[in-house]
């Protein structure tokens, strides 16, 4: 057999659903290569190769292991004291490549990161700069970021004064008057951000990429207020809930659609402005004063904000609303008969089963995409419809755990690749396209467990088809641990850390 199939070998046995712990502790090893790389990275994980990871030498197996989305991110914690910054810089920064929805780190991973003193023994980050990754990655929960004011670490309450406007009162009035000067220091610092005044007198000092941050959240004085209308910068007024009623009146007449559009659905907004932009001349701004009853709080405002716009390919990430509607408010969203309410409703997790399955037939088809991506309920006839008919959600879907793994045989004649390589990989398909043109078929036709082991034989030494006969789950055990024995013993492999990527985490 050619050396040149090693690489196929490795690859596809670090990506055997059914090898077992001893089969991939080999290839946590140096002379395994990338392949070890990728399976520390791309895969789920038995307890002992976790482990083993865990207390590797090489520092490229225990970053690799870091950025896994794969296995429960607390069996993770040893690697938030890892003697290495860059270990910790990429735990810190998240799942790569980063999935629409992120697990959150559990709390003791993050007070370990958000406290710790330094960035590792090797010198490559600082404790800041693991913070500012952990920062700019999705996984501290909102959980987290409301119980800070009550930790134990001065560091903790102090940022969570940085958070002014999610505390409430009374966490305010007890950062306030903490027994820590810092963190009081911190508290009266952040107290600005609710006194017109102060916001009036701050503003000239900020930064241009924060002022329209803060033009929509801080309460506004009636002096900067007029002084946004006379510099056009009213954007941010018509979705701030501080901005004074007679100015958004004045936004509910604005020359410019998009601000009309923006304050039509606020639910302060007064029945004489939302009869007047009912029949505004936009169709945009007369839609979001049709919603004008659903947005009754800023959470609803927010949730069907959230929608608008965004298309049927939308992938932004799904991530936790900051105040989140009542179960009740959902349900009547899901009921309505304007489509961009029945989106709003697909979009909750929480909806429950009956109306998730009335929405599963919904006549728009964003709302049934938005089903199939954020519930977990979506039947998977759904899953699989929005697989085919929409690419752009395909790396999301096959993440879910109800995606079907069978009933895909239908698609082994479908135009795209990427469609057929899911019905090559059907369980139940009698005879697997390993001659397919395209190489993700025959990979994962390759790989699809109705092959018997003496079929796979012909097909391991075929280098279309090697990788995908390695990862096969019929190929038995003892023939993995003899492609490991060509594989490894006696080859001078690459070192894994000149193989793979970047010493920076980003």
């Amino acid at each position: 057999m050619s050396d040149s199939l090693h690489e196929p070998w490795l690859r596809g046995i670090a990506f055997n659903p059914a090898a077992p712990s001893d089969v991939l502790m080999r290839l946590v090893d140096q002379a395994a290569g990338e392949a070890g790389l990728l399976m520390c990275e791309g895969r789920d994980l038995p307890d002992d190769v976790i482990d083993a990871a865990l207390r590797h030498p090489d520092r490229g197996i225990r970053r690799a292991l870091a950025v896994n989305r794969h296995v429960d991110p607390a069996k993770l914690a040893p690697l938030a004291t890892d003697p290495s910054g860059i270990v910790r810089g990429w735990l810190a920064g998240g799942p790569r490549p980063r999935p629409r929805w992120v697990r959150p780190l559990p709390d003791d991973i993050l007070v370990t990161l958000l406290t710790a003193q330094d960035g590792g023994e090797d010198g490559m980050l600082t404790a800041n700069e693991i913070i500012g990754e952990l920062d700019s990655s999705p996984q501290i929960p909102l959980s987290f970021h409301r119980s800070m004011a009550g930790r134990e670490h001065a560091e903790l309450r102090i940022r969570a004064a940085w958070l002014w406007q999610l505390l409430t009162p009374a966490q305010r009035a007890g950062l306030l008057d903490d027994p820590d000067p810092a963190v009081r220091k911190a508290a009266r610092e952040s107290n600005w951000v609710l006194d017109p005044q102060a916001v009036e007198a701050k503003l000239p000092s900020i930064g241009s990429l924060s002022k329209a941050h803060v033009l929509g959240t801080c309460a506004l004085s009636p002096a900067l207020v007029e002084q946004c209308f006379a510099d056009d910068t009213v954007h941010p007024l018509a979705w701030n809930r501080h901005t004074p009623a007679d100015a958004v009146a004045r936004l509910a007449r604005h020359p410019e659609a998009k601000v009309r559009e923006l304050v039509a659905a606020r639910p302060d907004l007064g029945p004489d402005l939302v009869a007047e932009l009912r029949e505004d001349r936009d169709e945009d701004v007369r839609m979001r004063a049709r919603l004008h009853p659903f947005p009754r709080t800023w959470a609803e405002y927010w949730a069907i904000h959230g929608v608008i716009g965004h298309g049927p390919d939308c992938t932004c990430p799904i991530t936790e609303p900051i105040t989140e509607p009542s179960p009740d408010w959902f349900a009547a969203c899901a009921a309505s008969e304007e489509p961009v309410l029945r989106r709003v409703a697909a979009s909750w997790s929480g909806l429950p089963a009956e109306l998730v399955e009335t929405l599963a037939q919904d006549d728009d088809e964003e709302v049934r995409i938005r089903l199939a991506c954020h519930h977990p309920l979506a039947p998977p006839h759904l899953l699989l419809d929005v697989f085919v008919t929409r690419p752009a959600h395909r790396p999301h879907l096959l993440t879910l755990p109800d995606f079907p793994r069978t009933g895909r045989t239908h698609l082994i004649g479908h135009p795209d690749p990427e469609v057929r390589a899911l019905a090559a990989a059907d369980p139940t398909l009698p005879l697997p396209p390993v001659s397919d043109p395209d190489e993700s078929v025959r990979r994962a036709a390759a790989a699809n467990p109705r092959l018997t082991p003496e079929a796979l034989e012909a097909l391991l030494v075929d280098p279309r088809t090697a990788e995908g006969a390695a990862a096969n789950p019929s190929l038995p055990v003892p023939r993995m641990h003899a492609l490991l024995d060509r594989c490894l013993n006696g080859t001078d492999a690459p070192h894994p850390t000149s193989r793979h990527r970047k010493t920076s985490p980003k």
